[in-house]
């Protein structure tokens, strides 16, 4: 099982990851973000990842592994030797319940810590190559109530071209600034970013709309928030990047302050119904393994990729239903796994039943020749 288990957790995290790499190429191609920040930025975003690759890796070693021994006739032999299913199940068992114990220690504790190195890290980057967190061509809108839109960025002095700046976060005014170039300059000790702007222009909207005034500048200043830049800390510290101990705190701070808490509670027992999925694909994978079959590799893809999808669809359904508080969180994540569980059990059951009965039904047949044999005459 260990040969298919690594293939599939190289490939399915790779595929999820592409995206992910491209963009850190760009970050050190284009922008000039050091190799080695670029190399902790990809570390820290694994861990999301491999939550989720490690449970459908250990269904696809599972079902390749049984397939194999079905299509080389080693089932056969197994059963003609009187070896049970449950015997054969055993040292799959052990390997599912490592896989739970890996993906358990990657939810609860890995996870959170990678968020939390992910924002130093990028905090570290947007000090020292603040323009890296803008993408030029590109309406962005990671600064609260700011919209910067950047033609160019010239990636070796990170000046930026042809900038125009939306500015929403005067209550009284509404101001759109134009400006040939600018440049960004950290201000570490107030956690601010200076947008230095040059050669440009300020229309300003009243918000009644009775008056417009434009002001023409040589250089301009504007006041960026600098955590905004380096993954915006409020809007991401999420329940799903909380510990466990501060989430389950936070679900008994807003249930004392009769608030909602189903985001927090959709992630805390997340935190348990994933890697739990190890031991439901598990229970499905065993079943379906022993089927002979030819086309070995080609059907357990298939297999692994049509229950991790209907998983996830169920998954992904549970959690909008919960965090609309239609359902009880705990229901909500949990009836993924009690379905597939619930069908990996009786689709078990039928298999080892049916183990049994040919067996007895060989011993049965075995011994009545026998004993037509003794009794008949000479």
């Amino acid at each position: 099982m260990l040969a298919p288990f690594a293939l599939g957790v190289a490939v399915f995290t790779f595929v999820l990851l592409i995206a992910r790499i491209l963009k850190l190429v760009e970050l050190v191609i284009n922008r000039g973000v050091p190799a080695f920040e670029t190399l902790k930025l990809f570390s820290c975003i694994l861990p999301f990842f491999l939550e989720v690759t490690v449970p459908t890796a250990m269904l696809l070693a599972v079902l390749i592994a049984l397939g194999r021994l079905s299509a080389d006739s080693e089932i056969v032999a197994l059963r003609a030797s009187g070896v049970s299913l449950i015997q054969i199940a055993r040292p799959i068992a052990v390997f599912v319940a490592l896989t739970w114990a890996g993906t358990s220690l990657l939810s609860l504790y890995l996870r959170p810590w990678a968020h939390a190195t992910m924002n130093r890290t990028l905090y570290e980057i947007a000090k020292t190559r603040a323009a890296a967190g803008l993408t030029p061509q590109v309406f962005n809108d990671d600064f609260a109530k700011l919209v910067i839109y950047v033609d160019h960025i010239d990636p070796a002095s990170d000046t930026l071209l042809r900038v125009v700046i939306a500015d929403d976060r005067d209550p009284a005014e509404q101001s759109t600034l134009f400006a040939q170039e600018g440049q960004l300059v950290p201000n570490e000790e107030r956690s601010m970013l200076v947008l230095r702007l040059r050669g440009g222009s300020i229309h300003t909207f009243s918000r009644t709309g009775s008056s417009y005034h434009k002001t023409d500048f040589a250089e301009y200043d504007v006041r960026l928030d600098l955590a905004d830049l380096s993954a915006a800390p409020k809007r991401a510290k999420s329940a799903r990047e909380l510990p466990l101990s501060e989430l389950r705190a936070a679900i008994a701070s807003k249930r004392a302050n009769a608030e909602s808490s189903a985001a927090e509670e959709v992630e805390l027992h997340r935190k348990f119904s994933i890697p739990f999925a190890c031991v439901v694909f598990g229970l499905v994978g065993i079943p379906l393994g022993i089927q002979p079959v030819r086309a070995v590799r080609s059907r357990g893809f298939a297999l692994c990729l049509a229950l991790t999808f209907c998983y996830y669809l169920l998954l992904t359904a549970g959690e909008t239903l919960a965090k609309s508080e239609v359902l009880p969180a705990a229901l909500a994540l949990w009836l993924p796994n009690a379905l597939l569980g619930g069908f990996g059990l009786c689709m078990f059951a039928a298999g080892a039943r049916e183990w049994t009965l040919r067996a007895a039904w060989h011993r049965w047949l075995s011994r009545t020749t026998n004993r037509r044999k003794r009794s008949s005459p000479p």
